[in-house]
């Protein structure tokens, strides 16, 4: 039997700073900015890159920024349809991989951005329609609602840029 799990943010040292802007394009803004800068990385020179006490790579920063938008999205999906979520079992950011050592290429750039791109458009999708009161509801105290959750994903551009300043 699977345990179902509400997110508790409490981890976070604080909530997301919001503004009222509707929220949908935020993520197909910042999955973009993400995409521009991992087209410099194609050549890299197999180097990780260390910062924040991690090593990093061009394949471990998009990872993360697909696990990233998945664990959101699924948390924004359960809270919208009434369920609990899913817990992430995942090991984040402290887990480099071998397959995060592989060279970068253009066929690799080209998967990512068709992965991205579509989980982007299902953030808008499901973004669009929602109202005030439901971007802005928060269901217990330690939980961000969902217009905080869209702004911390927004910054998924964390990601694509501890690649490129510590390079």
């Amino acid at each position: 039997m699977t345990r179902y799990l509400t997110i508790d943010h409490a981890a976070y040292a604080e909530r997301p700073e919001t503004t009222t802007a509707p929220v949908a394009r935020l993520i197909p803004e910042a999955v973009t900015a993400v995409l521009e800068t991992a087209e410099s990385w194609l050549g890299w020179d197999g180097i990780g890159r260390h910062a924040d006490g991690n090593v990093w790579t061009p394949h471990k920063c998009l990872r993360r920024v697909a696990d990233h938008l998945i664990d959101h999205l699924a948390e924004i999906e359960c809270r919208l349809a009434g369920i609990p979520t899913v817990p992430d079992r995942w090991h984040g950011r402290k887990l480099t991989t071998d397959a995060d050592w592989a060279r970068f290429t253009e066929a690799d750039l080209d998967e990512a951005t068709s992965r991205l791109t579509r989980l982007a458009a299902c953030y808008e999708a499901r973004l669009r329609d929602l109202a005030p009161e439901t971007l802005d509801h928060r269901p217990g105290e330690t939980t961000w609602t969902i217009r905080e959750v869209v702004h911390h994903v927004s910054g998924i551009g964390y990601y694509a840029e501890v690649m490129t300043r510590h390079g």
